[in-house]
């Protein structure tokens, strides 16, 4: 329990620096920038205080892989932007409030769903057994899932990248089969990391691999996007034929 304190301790903290850098910046969306180096630090910090082994040193270098490349792709994806127009929507409207509401709502909230998600790397981290089978998939479930959402964001930022594309719609590539490809690779990964800590017999991690699963496709993942999309046009006949999450063939539309 102590090592689970120390974790939830360092999270708050780094919270609530980022909570004061964002009153001086006038930006709160960079905690968004921290999201997934927050599970690097929480990987690294519990194999300092429970002790390296197999299962720990494969846990924290694939947390790394993920943490680094998200944190790494939104920094470069939001440089000069300003603030996230869902923040800016959040803070017009709380006014005077918004410093301490965005402590609470934004920074304090996001860090304890960082920490709860986090279980499993934590736990699996915190055993000191061998390597099993178990191991292996988990494994690959999580090089699977950084691989989709790698490969969506690079196609996304490449079409983004030609003028021709501007205002456009991209339905091509991994886009073709799912509406949100980065989205389904992160559920995909939290279930493989999430393997890990079945691996060592401690089954309730699902449930951290639900609760991201639940954030991204009914909280704040694929609903405030396509709120923010579905006025564009041709969006409604890409809902029509494309899967929102689970990668599927597109569907055939009646002939008009």
């Amino acid at each position: 329990m102590s090592a689970l304190a120390a974790t939830l301790g360092a999270v708050l903290l780094v919270m609530g620096a980022l909570w004061l850098a964002s009153l001086r910046l006038k930006d709160s969306s960079i905690v968004d920038l921290f999201w997934g180096l927050g599970f690097v630090l929480v990987a690294w910090l519990s194999l300092s205080l429970h002790g390296p082994s197999p299962r720990g040193w494969l846990v924290c270098a694939l947390v790394t892989v993920w943490g680094v490349r998200l944190s790494a792709y939104l920094t470069w994806r939001n440089h000069g932007r300003g603030e996230d127009p869902r923040y800016a929507a959040m803070r017009a409207k709380a006014g005077p409030a918004w410093p301490l509401r965005s402590l609470l709502v934004v920074f304090g909230l996001q860090g304890v769903l960082l920490w709860l998600i986090s279980m499993p790397v934590q736990l699996a981290i915190r055993s000191l057994g061998a390597l099993t089978w178990l191991d292996g998939i988990s494994a690959a479930l999580v090089l699977v899932g950084v691989t989709f959402e790698t490969v969506g964001d690079l196609q996304l930022a490449r079409f983004k990248a030609s003028p021709a594309n501007k205002g456009q719609l991209i339905t091509t590539g991994l886009w073709r089969y799912t509406r949100h490809p980065n989205y389904f690779g992160d559920a995909v990964t939290w279930w493989g990391l999430a393997g890990f800590g079945l691996a060592c017999g401690a089954w309730p991690t699902l449930l951290s691999a639900g609760l991201m699963t639940f954030l991204l496709v009914r909280v704040s993942g694929v609903p405030m996007l396509e709120s923010a999309m579905k006025h564009r046009p041709g969006y409604a006949e890409y809902v029509a034929r494309t899967s929102a999450f689970i990668p599927m063939p597109p569907r055939r539309l009646p002939r008009t």
